[in-house]
């Protein structure tokens, strides 16, 4: 079975992640509920004409993009497979909104066809002129997962040969006034903010100079606190690997009750080093894809920056990363990365 290697790794959050050649050199420190991402000059990726029609997420879905794929040296990839879990949410609430105040009459249909959740993967398409394979997949937290075995599948079956994947979310206004509200409901409160982004990656079933290799993903619809470590266990023994092969542990911690589960798995890795990413850019359904670009970061770099230590040394040297996270004790998700 071919080997699938991630080639360019680009990510629109709420650090200096886009633009800076720097990595997580100079964080921002996140409060308040909500935090928005830091929007880069859309004019240098999208035309003045085209962007003042879209979305806050087709925006930064379309710029991670195209970026993604400059820095992979490919002007066309052979499919475009996106991820989220709330897809266009700001046109949705318009749209809804209209319903209400129009007493369901004289709507005009135009935030509703923008709100879509493959509108992301249209217009990248559109802007590319690119006919090829297009889907999206809206799982909740593993959203962005799933697209990306959809991307190692089709690479290892040989229908493609670079595949753009990538997962975004954006605010909106009245849907996080309501998670707010669920999070003081079951008393299990998120402590990092809710946040927004859009994360992009070429992954090809060719090697480059930067590449880093996706062996395996794993996701789980759900896991007790009792069989969370067997399951990690087999997830490592059915790629060949024992608990020590592990260099480094990322873990999508958010402060809440179900960072239990991240506990129960630490205590597997007590003697290497343990990160966590979501302080840094907020709690949303596709926020797993900013841990990929921080561990792609990680071993392509060969650097670990001190904002995302939870627990354990920097290593000067680290060969593979597992990644794991999951959403209020469900829809976990195991990705493992080596240099």
């Amino acid at each position: 079975m071919k080997k699938v290697y991630i080639n360019s790794a680009v990510t629109i959050s709420a650090q200096d992640t886009f633009e800076s050649d720097g990595f997580l050199n100079a964080v921002k420190k996140l409060s308040g509920k909500t935090v928005a991402a830091r929007y880069p000059n859309y004019k240098d990726y999208i035309a003045p004409a085209n962007l003042r029609r879209m979305a806050e997420a087709v925006k930064m879905g379309v710029t991670a993009a195209s970026k993604a794929l400059k820095d992979a040296k490919i002007t066309q990839p052979d499919a475009i497979i996106t991820g989220t879990g709330m897809g266009c949410i700001d046109d949705t609430e318009k749209f809804l909104n209209a319903i209400i105040s129009n007493d369901e009459q004289f709507l005009t249909p135009t935030s509703f066809i923008q709100s879509t959740h493959n509108t992301v993967g249209a217009q990248i398409a559109l802007g590319l002129e690119c006919k090829a394979y297009n889907n999206t997949y809206s799982h909740a937290s593993v959203s962005f997962e799933w697209a990306l075995i959809d991307a190692q599948l089709r690479l290892q079956q040989e229908e493609s040969e670079n595949v753009l994947v990538g997962g975004y979310e954006e605010l909106g206004k009245e849907i996080i006034t309501y998670r707010r509200m669920m999070e003081d409901v079951d008393g299990l409160g998120i402590q990092v903010p809710f946040g927004e982004g859009a994360s992009f990656f070429v992954v090809s079933s060719e090697k480059t100079e930067h590449s880093v290799e996706l062996i395996e993903i794993g996701v789980y619809s759900t896991i007790s606190t009792e069989s969370i470590q067997d399951s990690l266990k087999q997830f490592l023994a059915k790629n060949d690997l024992d608990l020590s092969d592990i260099d480094v542990f990322v873990s999508g911690r958010n402060g809440d009750g179900f960072d239990i589960y991240y506990d129960l798995t630490a205590e597997l890795f007590e003697n290497i080093t343990q990160l966590q990413y979501k302080h840094l850019s907020g709690e949303f359904y596709t926020a797993s894809a900013f841990g990929l670009w921080t561990a792609y970061s990680i071993l392509s770099r060969q650097e670990i920056p001190e904002a995302i230590i939870f627990k354990g040394e920097i290593k000067s040297d680290s060969h593979i990363i597992l990644l794991y996270n999951q959403f209020k004790g469900r829809d976990h998700s195991f990705i493992l990365l080596k240099r």
